[in-house]
């Protein structure tokens, strides 16, 4: 059997719409804070305007060449209104995956944002837009276009290891993917963050903010 130029895998059921909505009301950081503050990429910048909204939808997952846009072309069919595109281009910087077109055609169909650990190009007209596009970088060189590389398979991007079907938000701040599975008990926990932060806001504009954990914290680093 000769090799495919594409290797391709059915897309994993779409996450229910409600666990979305309830996401994308959740900034980043107190989600990460309830993950143990050790989960999601690293060296992945937000190059859209920036938006209240935290980006939130199901992994369409791909890996091409760096600087190869073949696969990002086809696996836009694989996306589905809701998806999120998470591209492993291997972290290379010499090409653009992705410019301002197909970040464009992207969001036209309803994907909810692209993630690219490699470059892109056309900044300026991307940060013009809501539309969510992370990338580890930018260059003015546009992409090849000959393969290989697959559809819907494990990837890595900014260090952080995403399953197709994962669920994967995205802010200013960075970006989180994990198990639909443990979606329910994670809003509940940062929801209840949220709260917390909101209660110590509240406590310092009324000058009642207890300082004395500090001590407790100092206390526990002497040896």
């Amino acid at each position: 059997m000769p090799y495919k130029a594409i290797r391709k895998n059915p897309s994993s059921p779409s996450v229910d719409p409600k666990i979305l909505a309830a996401l994308r009301e959740i900034p980043v950081a107190a989600l990460s804070d309830n993950m143990h503050r050790n989960i999601g990429t690293s060296g992945l910048h937000p190059y859209h305007r920036p938006v209240a909204p935290t980006m939130a939808g199901t992994a369409v997952t791909a890996r091409s060449r760096g600087g190869d846009n073949l696969t990002y072309l086809r696996a836009l069919e694989f996306c589905r209104p809701g998806d999120v595109l998470v591209v492993d281009a291997g972290g290379d910087l010499n090409n653009a995956v992705v410019g301002g077109i197909l970040s464009f055609y992207a969001a036209q169909i309803g994907v909810q944002g692209v993630v690219i650990d490699g470059a892109i190009r056309d900044v300026a007209e991307i940060r013009e837009r809501e539309f969510p596009v992370y990338a580890r970088g930018i260059t003015h060189r546009g992409p090849y276009k000959d393969g290989p590389g697959e559809i819907n398979v494990p990837v890595s991007v900014g260090g952080m290891v995403v399953n197709p079907g994962d669920i994967v938000v995205g802010d200013q701040d960075g970006l989180l993917a994990f198990a639909p599975d443990e979606a329910a008990l994670l809003i509940e926990k940062a929801l209840a963050h949220l709260a917390a932060e909101a209660e110590t806001i509240k406590a310092m504009k009324e000058g009642r903010w207890d300082r004395s954990f500090i001590d407790a914290l100092e206390a526990r680093c002497n040896n």
